[in-house]
């Protein structure tokens, strides 16, 4: 049979990105978290251990690269298929020819499932024989997390390592490598770029290794030994798609960012947060009720203002839309996270329910009941009481059967005033009486 010439120079199309993957382990850029001695994926490459794994974590950052280093160390056949592309009936027949493989040829089968999250629970359900048996060793990879995405049955035949963005200097290393390597990088037809081209397009990979590549790949595009500036990167860049999901880690690790931000009185990462949820394609009324909440809860008394202002943020949002949304967003975010911070409301709330779901209740004094139908006051109801406007706005008493303390005003903005005003009504505050047990702890 004369040589197929065609699939002889396939190489030679593949992308750089594919064709720069690592041979083996001493190629292998970052992730030393995950790699480092004692780790559990050092582990079963020094050892040979035979463990299904799912990877996970952001775009370019290995996990492909990982799963053939993987089935290389252990002497597998690796079995690529995509979760988009495959179904019950392409599990069957890879896992038929595992069995075959098995019996035969007495090797193993890795089974690379590149985007894994896409499978819905029958596809994951009909793994679990395999799995079970030893038939297949599963290695999943996602850019989720397989906690929220895996049903339970496969999440526990599993070991979940996450994957981080690169390090910019992993990132240059990497740079450098495609453009020195003769055989399989850019070698003599590398263009020559600047410090300050490199230095870009290291920023503009954002830790994705693939990315970082295939811009490469396009800077070195006709212009083998020229020179590429950093303007040539940034405008064969075009514009960055953001990586956020609106459905899934992302979405609540950028919120969490976003509210402990404000939380903290960083108005500048509160600001940065909010705008990579825009630019994701984030709803902005999702981002204005979680401003309603902390200012309330974060703010509170501290400084009164911030809850009118967050709601009126949230309805002139409703009214104008995107994209000039995003200037209302942005100054209650700011407003929020300048403000000063009290969470004495949210937690007098809590205390209070706290006490009320352990069976601590206070019962309606006789003096507060509702006197106002028929034969009210001859049970006594409204007895005693004393209406505050008849005498200077305050009679010194309390309101609570039996007294307990939960508000305790913060020393911090306009709260200050309102804890030297109870002082002056009560004479001292917190009020002495049986304390709430949380104020015991405290």
């Amino acid at each position: 049979m004369e040589p197929d010439l065609f699939e002889g120079r396939l190489g030679e199309f593949e992308p750089l990105a594919r064709r720069m993957r690592p041979r083996d382990l001493s190629e292998f850029v970052g992730q030393e978290k995950i790699l480092e001695r004692g780790a559990l994926l050092e582990r079963i490459l020094d050892r040979g251990i035979l463990s299904s794994l799912v990877l996970f974590g952001p775009p370019g950052t290995g996990k492909t690269a990982m799963a053939h280093l993987i089935a290389q160390r252990l002497n597998a056949e690796f079995v690529p298929i995509n979760a988009v592309t495959s179904g019950v009936a392409d599990l069957r027949r890879e896992s038929e020819a595992a069995r075959r493989r098995l019996k035969h040829h007495s090797r193993r089968t890795v089974l690379f499932i590149d985007e894994i999250h896409r499978f819905n629970k029958a596809q994951q359900d009909a793994l679990l024989p395999d799995l079970e048996n030893g038939i297949l060793v599963l290695v999943g990879a996602t850019t989720h997390n397989p906690a929220f995405v895996l049903n339970d049955a496969l999440a526990s035949r599993t070991h979940f390592v996450e994957f981080e963005a690169l390090s910019d200097e992993a990132i240059r290393r990497l740079v450098k490598r495609a453009l020195e390597d003769e055989e399989r990088g850019l070698g003599g037809r590398a263009p020559l770029l600047t410090e300050t081209a490199l230095d870009t397009l290291v920023r503009l990979a954002c830790g994705d290794a693939r990315r970082a590549l295939n811009l490469l790949e396009l800077c070195a595009t006709g212009n083998a030994g020229k020179t590429v500036e950093d303007t040539d990167v940034e405008r064969l860049a075009g514009r960055r798609i953001v990586r956020y999901d609106r459905d899934e880690d992302s979405h609540y690790d950028h919120a969490s960012a976003f509210i402990k931000s404000m939380r903290g009185s960083d108005p500048d990462a509160a600001v940065y947060y909010m705008a990579r949820m825009l630019e994701g394609g984030e709803d902005p009324r999702f981002i204005a009720r979680r401003m309603m909440i902390l200012a309330s809860e974060d703010v509170g008394n501290a400084d009164a203002k911030a809850l009118i202002l967050a709601a009126a943020a949230a309805e002139a949002v409703e009214r104008v839309g995107m994209p000039e949304a995003r200037i209302i967003l942005a100054q209650c975010a700011t407003y929020l996270a300048c403000a000063p911070k009290s969470n004495a409301a949210y937690l007098a709330v809590d205390e209070a329910l706290s006490d009320i779901r352990a069976g601590r209740e206070c019962p309606v004094p006789q003096f507060l009941k509702d006197a106002s139908y028929a034969d009210a006051k001859c049970r006594g109801h409204g007895k005693g009481y004393l209406y505050p406007h008849d005498h200077g706005g305050f009679v010194k008493r309390p309101y609570l059967s039996n007294p307990r303390t939960y508000y305790r005003p913060t020393e911090h903005g306009e709260e200050k005033r309102l804890r030297e005003r109870l002082i002056r009504l009560w004479g001292e505050w917190p009020r002495r009486g049986k304390e709430s047990p949380k104020e015991k702890k405290r």
